[in-house]
Formats: C-alpha cells, sequence, structure tokens
C-alpha cells in the first residue's frame, strides 16, 4: 500500500534524506535538514560546498585551515566542534554527515541516534562524483550536485595534456611516496603522467630515499607546496642538493588530501607544472 502524503512526510522527515533511507528520490519531496554536522574534514568540504550556510550547525576543527581545506574560505564563522559525542547530540543534528569507519564508541553511536551519511574516502575521480551526488542529495540541494559534477567536467575537458612519456614522483616529507590506487595516482592518469611508484611496483604509500629517488630519475618530483620551506627533519631531506637537478611541481596539500571539486584545479596545476618544466 502506498504511504499517504501525511506519513510519506514523516518519513522522510524522521530520516533526514530520502535516499538515505532507501526510498527513491522520485517518492516525495528532497527534504532539507537544517542542523547539519560534518565530521570529518573530507565531508566538511563538500557541505560547505553543497549546503545553505544557514543549514551547516558543526565542522571539524580543519574545516578554516586553508593548508588543509580547499573551502577554508567558507567556514570562517561557522561552528567549530571539537568532536565530542556530547557536544554533537547538544546540538540535536538533522543530518551527521562523513560517519568515520573507526571512532571511539560514543562517536559511532551518534550513526543509530541521528540521520547519517557514510562518505568513504575517494580515490577515484568516479568517486568524487559519487560523494558529490551523495552529499547533494542529503543537503537538499541535488541540483548543485549536478551542476557542480557539469562544471567539472567541462573544466577537465580542457586541460592539456603532458608530454608523452613524462614520469612523476609524488613524493612527501620523510620521503613517502604515493602509489598506484590512490587520487593522486588517478591525478596523474588523469593528465598523461605515468606514476614513477606504479612504475617501480611499489604500494599504495612506500618510503623512498634520497639516493634511490635520485637513482630512480623520475623526469618530475610533485610535492606539497608547504615542504618549500625547510621546518623539520621531514622536510630537510626534501632538500637535499642531489636531487636539484629534477625539476619539481608544488601542489598545495588541500587541493589532494580529500577527493572533491578541488581535484580540478590540482589536475590543472600538475598538467600546467609538468608542461612547463
Amino acid at each position: 500500500m502506498a504511504l499517504s502524503a501525511t506519513l510519506r512526510s514523516l518519513f522522510v522527515a524522521l530520516c533526514g534524506v530520502v535516499a538515505v533511507c532507501g526510498v527513491p528520490a522520485s517518492a516525495g519531496p528532497v527534504s532539507r535538514p537544517q542542523r547539519i554536522v560534518s565530521l570529518n574534514l573530507c565531508a566538511d568540504q563538500l557541505v560547505l560546498a553543497l549546503a545553505d550556510r544557514g543549514q551547516i550547525a558543526g565542522l571539524t576543527r580543519y574545516a578554516a585551515d586553508p593548508d588543509m581545506s580547499a573551502e577554508a574560505a567558507r567556514a570562517r564563522g561557522l561552528p567549530i566542534l571539537r568532536g565530542a559525542a556530547e557536544e554533537i547530540m547538544a546540538i540535536d543534528p538533522d543530518l551527521v554527515v562523513g560517519m568515520p569507519a573507526r571512532r571511539n564508541p560514543a562517536i559511532k553511536a551518534l550513526k543509530t541516534r541521528y540521520p547519517a551519511v557514510d562518505l568513504k574516502s575517494a580515490d577515484s575521480y568516479d568517486a568524487i562524483l559519487a560523494s558529490i551526488r551523495k552529499v547533494a542529495l542529503a543537503v537538499g540541494h541535488p541540483e548543485r550536485g549536478q551542476a557542480m559534477i557539469a562544471g567539472m567536467e567541462r573544466d577537465l575537458a580542457r586541460l592539456p595534456r603532458a608530454r608523452k612519456g613524462v614520469v612523476a614522483a609524488y613524493w612527501q616529507r620523510r620521503g613517502y611516496l604515493t602509489g598506484t590506487g590512490t587520487l593522486i595516482d588517478d591525478l596523474m592518469t588523469r593528465v598523461g603522467v605515468t606514476n614513477l611508484a606504479g612504475k617501480l611496483g611499489k604500494p599504495a604509500l612506500s618510503q623512498m630515499g634520497i639516493e634511490e629517488l635520485a637513482a630512480a630519475r623520475p623526469d618530475v618530483i610533485v610535492v606539497d607546496s608547504a615542504t618549500g620551506k625547510v621546518v623539520d627533519q621531514g622536510t630537510a631531506m626534501m632538500h637535499h642538493p642531489v636531487l636539484d637537478g629534477i625539476p619539481r611541481v608544488a601542489i598545495p596539500q588541500a587541493w589532494t588530501v580529500c577527493g572533491g571539486p578541488a581535484y580540478v584545479k590540482a589536475a590543472r596545476a600538475l598538467a600546467q607544472g609538468v608542461n612547463a618544466r
């Protein structure tokens, strides 16, 4: 038997978002939660980009950090939470976004108390699109998600391709090397660059010393722009003179730490940087 209009409205209100409760989007009007709480940095950025400012009741402490978040400017003036379950319960959210896979039991219990959207870490462009659609629907603005994706598709179609045969190493402080099956690898593939880690059969995350990297001789080293200054031993090794002959492309960590619309900025920076070397 079909739900009456009254029962359907009640069901949607209790669940927070139509898709989260398993009801097809066409079954009724899109619900717009008014007290949204985000539980991780990646959720922060999507909520900031897709929800109305007045809908946002709480973000994480990294949301307004420009070194971590590509949406930091939008976060200014919004409530920043410490992450305690009691703090979130006091807000009585009608939507919690970004339920973590591993957290303390009190935080996990929020999932059973409030409407929740789980977000997996996006390790590919397709995963980013899925997250955008999911959050856009959850916050009650599916059309914004569609518009965002259309803009990303348009911008990516205009990106230049890297010169053929370019091999790049995404090398981080303390010598960490990013391999295949990651968002960085997806970005490299997007612009036509070969990931050194994949070429050498390295896992998704490994460590490569200065001498090993120098011997591998990638055409370019891709780094987090924040490592351009030596602040500790982890960044000091990245400035060893033996690597001086290898060109570098610096990309802000805020564009790559999470899968979101900043993917386009990262891809553009990578393509332009590689072609300018």
